[in-house]
C-alpha cells in the first residue's frame, strides 16, 4: 500500500455506517480520496472501527490518513464506556493550572494511543482558537484559553502528544475562530476587527504552530481582509501562507456546513481556487459526496507535495506505560482528567 507516485483526490470523505457498502467501496476506489473522517455513526466496537479503517484503506489501495474529532468534552467520537471520556478542553486546562502544558501533552498522548489502537492516525486537534468574552458557546469551552501565548504553548503540547503517539494533528480553525459570535454549523460569523489586531491576537497561535503538517480552515468572514468566508477567500489564504507562514496541507472545515451557501461542487471548486489543498465533506449523501469529488478532482502538484510531507510526518508510536500516564493525569488535574 505504498503511496509511490500516485495522485490523490483532493477530498477527505466519510461513510454512512459501521462498514462500507458495495457502492461506497466502488466510489472510493474510483475517486481515490486523500483520506477519510469518522463520526459517531461510524463507531461501535474497537474491532468494528478497525475493520472500517481497513475497508477505507483497501478501497483506496494505500495507507491513507483516517481522521476524527477527538477533542474531548462535547466534541469526541470515541466515548465511554469503551474509551476514556474527557473534560472539555477549557475546563481541563483550568483544572490543571500551572501544569496545564504537561497535562495537555499526556491527554493527547493517551488519545493518540486509543486512536491508533483502532486504526485512526489523525486527529482534528489542537484547536488553538483564542477565546474571549464574546466567543459563541459552541466554541468557547473547546478553546484552551484567552491568552494567545498560552494557547500556542498548550497547542504545541497537544500536537506533540499526538505526534509522539503516531497521530497526525490538524491545527484548527485557521486563521482563528475565537471571535465568532455565531455557530458556523448554522450561520456565517462576521469578524470586523482590523487585521493588525487579528494578527497580534487571533492569528498568533497559528503562526507559532506553522510547522505542523495539516491545518483546517475557519468558515467566517474577516471583513477587514475580504468579504468572502475564509475558506473561499484567496486574500485570507494568502495571509495563512505568508503572514502566518503555514506551509502544511490545508483542508477545509466541512464544506457542507450552513455557514457556506450554494452548490457543494461550486463551493468545493471555489475553496480549491482560493488556495485550500483538500476539501473535507461530511454528513452528506453518496450523491453529494460524488458531486464534491468530481468538482474537486485531483490535488494540484503543490498540494500533492504537501500531502506527501504530511504522510511522512506519521511515525511509529513511542512506547509508553498508559497506566502511569493515567495516574499522572489524575494528579495534575486533581482527579478530574475525565468527565
Amino acid at each position: 500500500m505504498s503511496t509511490g507516485s500516485r495522485r490523490f483526490g483532493a477530498t477527505i470523505l466519510d461513510a454512512d455506517g459501521h462498514r462500507l457498502s458495495i457502492e461506497e467501496k466502488a466510489f472510493f476506489r474510483d475517486v481515490s480520496p486523500f483520506g477519510f473522517i469518522l463520526f459517531a455513526r461510524n463507531i461501535d466496537t474497537p474491532d468494528q472501527v478497525r475493520a472500517l479503517c481497513d475497508d477505507f484503506r483497501e478501497a483506496v489501495g494505500y495507507e491513507c490518513p483516517i481522521t476524527i474529532d477527538q477533542e474531548g468534552g462535547r466534541v469526541q467520537r470515541l466515548r465511554s464506556p469503551t474509551w476514556r471520556e474527557w473534560l472539555p478542553p477549557l475546563d481541563f486546562v483550568q483544572a490543571a493550572g500551572a501544569k496545564a502544558a504537561r497535562a495537555m501533552y499526556l491527554r493527547h498522548r493517551v488519545i493518540a494511543h486509543e486512536l491508533r489502537a483502532v486504526g485512526v492516525d489523525s486527529n482534528c486537534a489542537p484547536m488553538v482558537d483564542v477565546a474571549d468574552a464574546t466567543t459563541h458557546d459552541f466554541l468557547r469551552n473547546r478553546c484552551y484559553g484567552t491568552d494567545p501565548v498560552a494557547v500556542a504553548a498548550l497547542g504545541r503540547a497537544a500536537a506533540n502528544g499526538l505526534l509522539d503517539g503516531g497521530v497526525l494533528p490538524v491545527v484548527k480553525h485557521m486563521p482563528g475562530h475565537g471571535r465568532a459570535t455565531a455557530d458556523s454549523h448554522f450561520d456565517l460569523p462576521l469578524v470586523d476587527h482590523v487585521q493588525d489586531a487579528l494578527q497580534a491576537h487571533d492569528f498568533a497561535p497559528f503562526k507559532a504552530l506553522n510547522d505542523l503538517p495539516m491545518g483546517m480552515t475557519a468558515h467566517l468572514v474577516y471583513s477587514d481582509i475580504d468579504d468572502a468566508p475564509a475558506t473561499l477567500s484567496k486574500p485570507v489564504m494568502d495571509v495563512i501562507r505568508t503572514e502566518i507562514g503555514f506551509n502544511g496541507l490545508i483542508m477545509t472545515d466541512d464544506i457542507a456546513m450552513k455557514a457556506l451557501s450554494g452548490d457543494l461542487g461550486q463551493l468545493s471548486r471555489s475553496a480549491l481556487d482560493a488556495g485550500c489543498d483538500v476539501i473535507l465533506h461530511c454528513n452528506g449523501t453518496l450523491a453529494e459526496r460524488r458531486a464534491v469529488a468530481e468538482a474537486s478532482g485531483e490535488m494540484t502538484d503543490m498540494a500533492q507535495t504537501r500531502a506527501h510531507a504530511a504522510l511522512a510526518a506519521r511515525k511509529s508510536p513511542d512506547e509508553i506505560d498508559i497506566s502511569a500516564y493515567d495516574a499522572e493525569l489524575k494528579v495534575l488535574v486533581g482527579g478530574n482528567s475525565d468527565g
